[in-house]
């Protein structure tokens, strides 16, 4: 009875990988920050980002999406147009290391199963990110690193791709997260100990933000959502 109930399960996952098609690829783009130090500019990458990418497309209209991002966030107050940022000369480098899954969604069908037919489509995803950075704080005008910490984010993202090689999907995307952590800059440092060294708006969370390219191959049997 066990081995059958084994069999069964395994034939039965089998068949529903078999049903799908699924992308594997890479990012690559540039990222950028928006928080206490530097520019405002919420799509202004300034640092080069890249990853890797997984989706499962369940229909045409949508996918599970998972992803690793990299990159390094940098500002600095001498570049922003805001005056009183200009005058206190702050600068600041970290680096993020991002984990996410979510939906992604297409306006349009994108049926990659549908031979000779290109298609195209905008889409959006969201979903939740875990990601890794240095908790900095400021002292004499110097951003210094106290530990490394992981927060979460919520990522939103939108986009247009199309096939337009075969087996192969590009996109263009922007993609904001909106982070739970105030400190990508060393603006509001958790250890109580800095505690006096906070500065700027400690009531509103930082920002960072992943634009450019995602290239995928597709692989898969033809999906049951398809017409023979």
């Amino acid at each position: 009875m066990k081995k059958s109930l084994v069999l069964f399960i395994f034939l039965l996952f089998q068949n529903i990988s078999n049903a799908q098609i699924h992308e594997i690829g890479a990012f690559l783009g540039g990222s950028n920050y928006v928080g206490d130090v530097g520019k405002t500019n919420y799509v202004n990458p300034n640092e080069f980002a890249f990853g890797i990418l997984y989706k499962w497309n369940k229909s045409p209209r949508h996918a599970y999406r998972f992803s690793y991002m990299q990159s390094s966030i940098t500002a600095d107050d001498l570049n922003s147009n805001v005056p009183n940022r200009n005058l206190r000369g702050y600068k600041f480098g970290n680096s993020i290391k991002e984990f996410s899954a979510g939906l992604e969604f297409n306006f349009f069908d994108f049926n990659l199963h549908e031979a000779l037919k290109r298609k195209t489509t905008p889409y959006v995803f969201s979903g939740l990110s875990y990601f890794i950075y240095d908790e900095l704080f400021v002292l004499n005008g110097e951003t210094r690193k106290d530990y490394s910490e992981g927060s979460l984010a919520i990522p939103m993202v939108v986009g247009i791709k199309s096939n337009l090689i075969q087996n192969f999907v590009i996109g263009v995307e922007v993609g904001a997260r909106y982070t739970f952590t105030d400190n990508l800059d060393g603006s509001n440092p958790k250890n109580e100990n800095l505690a006096t060294l906070k500065f700027g708006n400690i009531n509103s969370n930082d920002w960072y933000f992943f634009s450019g390219i995602t290239i995928t191959y597709t692989f898969g049997e033809k999906p049951c959502y398809c017409a023979e």
